[in-house]
C-alpha cells in the first residue's frame, strides 16, 4: 500500500484521484520525452565504472595517469549507454544515485533515468513485470540486453509543488498496478484517509480468503 498511494497535502479532498500504473515520489534526473511503448531495465549499482575491484587500491601517480583515468571512465560510460541505446532502452531505473558523467551520457544518447528508488519499489516492479535487475558490467557488457520491461508511459507529474514520475508497465500477472492519490488540506487528514482506506482493503483482503476458502 505504501508505493501505491501518494498524499498531496493543500488541495481539496476532492482532487483524490486514481491513476492507472505507478508514481514514483520523485523528479527524472535526465528525462528524454518519448511516445508510444518503451524498454525500461532495473539497475542497482552504479553505471560508472570503478577503476578497480572492491578492496583493491588503485594508485595514480601523476596528473597525466589521473586526466587519463578519468577519460577511459568516460569512453566506457559512453560505450554502455551507446549499448542501451542500441538495445532500444529508453529508461533507466536505479536504486542507487548515479554520478553526473552517467546522466550526461543518458541525456546524450535519449535515456530518461529515474535514481533512488526504495528496495520495495524496486521489488515491486519486478513483481509486475517479471524482469530481474540488469548488471552491465558482467562478463560481457555489450551482450542483448534480456532483463527489460516493457513501459506503456513515462511522463512527469506535478502533485502540488512536488515533481515525480508517473509510469505504466505492462504487467506479465493479473495484478495492474494503480495508485491513489489522496489529496486533503493538511498531511494529518490523508494520514488518517490513508490508514482507513488501508485498513479497508486488509479487511477485504481477509473477506475474500474467507470465500475462496
Amino acid at each position: 500500500f505504501a508505493e501505491l498511494h501518494a498524499a498531496v497535502a493543500g488541495l481539496p479532498v476532492a482532487s483524490s484521484r486514481v491513476l492507472p500504473g505507478l508514481v514514483l515520489r520523485r523528479d527524472f534526473a535526465a528525462y528524454c520525452p518519448t511516445g508510444g511503448d518503451l524498454r525500461a531495465v532495473v539497475v542497482t549499482e552504479p553505471l560508472r565504472p570503478a577503476l578497480s575491484a572492491p578492496g583493491v587500491e588503485f594508485v595514480v601517480d601523476s596528473e597525466g595517469r589521473y586526466q587519463a583515468s578519468l577519460r577511459w571512465i568516460a569512453r566506457r560510460t559512453e560505450a554502455l549507454m551507446k549499448h542501451l541505446q542500441s538495445n532500444s532502452i529508453k529508461l533507466l531505473l536505479s536504486s542507487v544515485k548515479q554520478e553526473e558523467v552517467v546522466i550526461y551520457y543518458a541525456k546524450l544518447y535519449g535515456v530518461s533515468v529515474v535514481e533512488c528508488l526504495s528496495s520495495e519499489e524496486v521489488a515491486l516492479i519486478c513483481e509486475i513485470t517479471g524482469v530481474s535487475a540488469y548488471a552491465p558490467f558482467g562478463d560481457n557488457m555489450y551482450r542483448e540486453i534480456t532483463e527489460a520491461a516493457v513501459a506503456t508511459f513515462c511522463q512527469p507529474l506535478l502533485l502540488g509543488s512536488k515533481r515525480c514520475v508517473h509510469i505504466g508497465f505492462t504487467s506479465v500477472c493479473a495484478f495492474q498496478p494503480h495508485c491513489l492519490i489522496l489529496c486533503g488540506p493538511v498531511d494529518g487528514v490523508n494520514k488518517q484517509h490513508a490508514a482507513a482506506l488501508q485498513g479497508a482493503f486488509i479487511m477485504l483482503q481477509q473477506l475474500y480468503k474467507r470465500v475462496d476458502q
